[in-house]
């Protein structure tokens, strides 16, 4: 969940939010199946809370992106290889949500086959929320793992120049609850999305997050997106600063990601993703993404994994909680608890998303649509 307030945001209904977002992807050149598919992922981090992947995304990372020429609204895909159990799809600078859907969908189906499936993609673009395409797997009966590279923006431990991109690793396994066990995190202790949540509400970020050119940690989140681009600031990996919090950790498992999303299908890598060339120009960002689905049922009865994993769990939410606290969770359950919350109220607006929103009506003339914050 993204943790932050929605003190003050006017809230509208999932499906209309969704179909406005079909209508802009539309408007801007996309076909209607993909428009579709964008729209879907989009939404799907606001149901489950993840304010930071969501609605918010729409304009700043796919419209402009996409008017400014660095992503092409109709994706043609392209199989570079393909075995029993493998493929390598080369996006062409299309939609990520598209091409990773196809992905995702064939890692599946040859894991439903011959027990496994592993799928990598090249020359592709922000894919959304990493977690959309696990839990497809997991809904299928498979255990989902995927990865994506991005942008530079996490310093190596005891470096300060941003290198590797904040590159997810992100599984999900069916239980037996009403929910998958689902951890999608970044491998840096925060990621930009958050920071432009902080931004957009005028707060400081915590310590710890950002580290900048002279090693020490900055708060002003405002000043820190600039900085980012710039590369005069940093976001510092899994475990903070330096080692003694575990930051190798965090620095270990992002190259990890940083390799799986850029050497099997001979990507683009670091310094490759900055979305711009040496004047400065915008350019296609080129990421790579993997994903892995593993067929349960080629291990053990599908029942039996799902109520293990759920047991496991319960185990873990009924152990003995520190003084004061009330709760633990299990990775996927505050998304749940998110959903619970949202199913009948929908998704919450600040007032950023507001104007971007009112604008994209404004240039597309989409009048059929009535925001609830318009009088």
């Amino acid at each position: 969940m993204s943790g932050y307030s929605t003190e003050g945001a006017v809230w509208w209904n999932f499906d209309t939010v969704e179909k406005f977002m079909i209508d802009v992807f539309k408007g801007y050149g996309m076909p209607d199946k993909d428009a579709r598919i964008a729209a879907e992922v989009l939404i799907t981090a606001d149901k489950r809370g993840i304010d930071s992947h969501g609605v918010g995304r729409l304009k700043p990372i796919y419209i402009d992106r996409i008017k400014a020429g660095q992503i092409n609204p109709i994706t043609k895909i392209d199989i570079i290889k393909e075995g029993p159990t493998t493929a390598v799809l080369d996006a062409n600078n299309g939609m990520g949500h598209v091409v990773s859907k196809m992905a995702n969908d064939m890692a599946i189906d040859k894991a439903k086959k011959f027990g496994m499936g592993m799928v990598a993609v090249r020359n592709s673009n922000h894919y959304g929320i990493a977690g959309y395409y696990s839990c497809q797997a997991a809904e299928r009966g498979c255990i989902g793992l995927t990865g994506t590279n991005a942008r530079p923006s996490i310093a190596p431990t005891f470096g300060v120049e941003n290198m590797l991109g904040t590159n997810p690793l992100t599984w999900a396994m069916p239980t037996d609850e009403a929910f998958p066990f689902s951890i999608d995190c970044a491998t840096s202790v925060t990621q930009r999305g958050k920071i432009e949540v902080y931004a957009r509400q005028k707060k400081d970020m915590p310590p710890g997050w950002v580290v900048g050119a002279d090693g020490k940690t900055k708060t002003d989140s405002v000043a820190v997106l600039d900085e980012l681009v710039k590369g005069t600031a940093a976001l510092t990996p899994v475990g903070g600063i330096g080692e003694v919090g575990g930051g190798y950790k965090g620095y270990g498992w992002a190259t990890v990601v940083e390799i799986l999303s850029s050497a099997l299908q001979q990507g683009a890598f670091l310094k490759g993703l900055l979305g711009f060339d040496a004047a400065g120009k915008r350019q296609p960002y080129n990421l790579g993404h993997f994903f892995i689905a593993i067929d349960i049922e080629a291990f053990t009865d599908l029942a039996s994994f799902k109520k293990t994993t759920g047991d496991i769990c319960r185990a873990l939410r009924n152990s003995k909680k520190a003084p004061g606290e009330t709760r633990i969770w299990t990775a996927g359950e505050k998304e749940w608890d998110a959903w619970l919350e949202r199913k009948d109220k929908g998704v919450p607006f600040d007032a950023v998303e507001m104007k971007e929103f009112d604008g994209l009506k404004a240039e597309l003339g989409l009048t059929q649509y009535h925001f609830p914050w318009e009088k």
